[in-house]
Parts: C-alpha cells; structure tokens; sequence
C-alpha cells in the first residue's frame, strides 16, 4: 500500500543556494527568457485551471515589489515577488480550500515563498540595534545598515504528538476548532529543549498525560508563517486526562477503527480528522497502519 508523503514536501526544483551571492548571476536570470514569476494574491497561491500554481512574466513585477529567488526548475529561474504587507491577519480560512487541490511539490514551493515574504515583512529592523535591514543573498537574509548583523530566515520547530495508551491514542480539538474537529495535539519546542522532552511536556501540560519512549515518525513544513512540523508517538502511563482548558475544548482516547473512520470521512466516525496535508492526518495514518513502528524495526502493534 502506497501512502502519500506529507504536506508541504516534494518540491523539485534546486534551490541554488550558491548562486544566491553572486548578483551577476541573479541579475542574469531575473532577465532570462524563461525566468517565471510566482502569481500570488496577498500570500495566498493563485491556480490555474489545472490546480496548479500560476506563473507570470517578470515583466509582471508590481511596482515596489522586490523579486525573490526560490531556485532554478530545470533551466527557468523561479522567483516570487516580496511586497510589504499590512501588520495583521495573514491566513484565511479560504486558503486550505486551495491547498487541498494542489499537488504536493506545487505546495511545497508555495509554502517556501510564503514563509520567506513573511519573514522580510516581520524583519524590517534589526534586532541587535534598531537600525533598518536590507535583502541581500538574494532575498535569502537581510543585512543590518547600522550594525552590519546578517539575519537569516527562521524555522520554528513544533512537535505534534500522539500519545498512546491500551490500543488508542489521544486527540484533542483546540478552542478554534470546528465541533467534530480532533486532531493531534502540539507545541513549540522550548530553548534548551529536546525533541522528546517538548513531546513530554506538552502532553503533561495540555493533558496531564505523562509519556515514556517518544519516537519520531516523519515532519513537515507548515508555512504559517514558519514552522516546522516533528511528529511522535509516546506510550502513556495511564489513560488520565486534565485538560488545559486555555488550550484545549476537548479530549478523548480512539481505538484504530475510530481512527479508520475518522480518516475515511465515515458519517458515524467520533470525529472528523485533519485535512490529508496537515501531519496530524499523516501521524493518525501511520500509527493505523503501525508504519511508525516499522520505521524503528518493531512491528505493528
């Protein structure tokens, strides 16, 4: 059985990280024949009537706005275009309508465009001295006027786990949450923090649940704006739950015939799972089919 990879992964193109110091050169493929230019409305990906991502020329540029560099696919130069963008709300719930159509490598390069515009937008300043920064390596960092500090893209990891307990796992539906909405529950990784001590203290926090033996199952780019996806699975010592009532609107335990349905969008699952591009839906998938711990050379539970 053939299982998708998760959301956000699967981009092809090369990202040429060596061209990015060489003005020359970009300034060589900005003007390239085939140099393509990402359509975007506000952040939010603009499709063909294929469902694929729309492309434009460069000569298409809006005025003010600043080209990035996304990479090379095959010999036609990719870039997205930067644009300063009101301090606010920068998602709609409309925009995963979109994603679900999208082919993963398509997604994936979105997701890197729109993290990287959202990084120049919230990085105008320098956090060492104040002073105004500027794109350099190709919209790959900005440069401190004042202080000459370089600053570089940031990714946010988050572990988003399931605990495991007698057969069943554990899932939550956050305050925000639609009703039937559960999906795995998650946390960022704190400083001076390991993976499996994060997956620990968010379920203890969140849920009371204290866990042993954290595994790691598979991760993804979550592009809102920057974060990186670690999924496990833990063993529980006891199926107690305290919800964190600032955190969550609910919990429960499932069995994998709950989960099943649930993944099969059945009428009478207990629940509704997380769209097929988030981890949560890939995480809820492999522990189905004890694919996570095949991963570790155990078999199925």
């Amino acid at each position: 059985m053939n299982f998708p990879t998760p959301g956000f992964t699967g981009s092809t193109i090369d990202r040429a990280d060596n061209l990015r110091l060489d003005q020359e050169r970009i300034s060589a493929l900005l003007n390239h024949d085939d140099a393509r230019l990402l359509r975007l409305e506000a952040l939010d990906p603009l499709l063909g009537e294929d469902d694929r991502l729309a492309w434009q020329a460069m000569s298409e540029l809006a005025e003010g706005a600043v080209p990035l560099f996304l990479g090379l696919d095959g010999e036609s130069p990719l870039f997205a275009p930067l644009t300063r963008m009101a301090p606010g709300p920068t998602r709609g719930w409309g925009v995963f309508g979109l994603i679900g159509r999208m082919e993963g490598g398509d997604a994936a390069l979105w997701a890197t465009a729109r993290s990287l515009i959202e990084w120049h937008n919230r990085h105008g300043y320098c956090g060492v001295c104040g002073s105004p920064t500027e794109i350099f390596r190709a919209g790959w960092a900005r440069k401190c006027d004042g202080c000459g500090a370089e600053h570089f893209p940031r990714v946010d990891p988050v572990v988003i786990m399931l605990a495991e307990h007698d057969g069943k796992v554990l899932v939550g539906r956050g305050l925000n949450y639609p009703e039937r909405r559960y999906s795995a529950l998650a946390g960022f990784v704190e400083p001076g923090e390991s993976i499996e001590e994060g997956v620990a203290r968010e379920l203890l926090e969140e849920a009371g649940v204290r866990v042993k033996s954290v595994r790691y199952v598979a991760s993804q780019p979550w592009p809102f704006p920057a974060s990186l996806m670690i999924a496990c699975i833990a063993e529980a010592e006891s199926a107690a739950v305290v919800i964190d009532r600032t955190e969550l609107a609910d919990l429960m335990w499932v069995d994998r015939g709950q989960v099943a349905a649930a993944l099969a969008g059945a009428e009478d699952a207990p629940f509704q799972a997380p769209p097929p591009f988030a981890i949560a839906n890939t995480l809820m998938t492999r522990w189905l089919h004890g694919l996570d711990m095949l991963a570790q050379g155990r078999g199925p539970a």
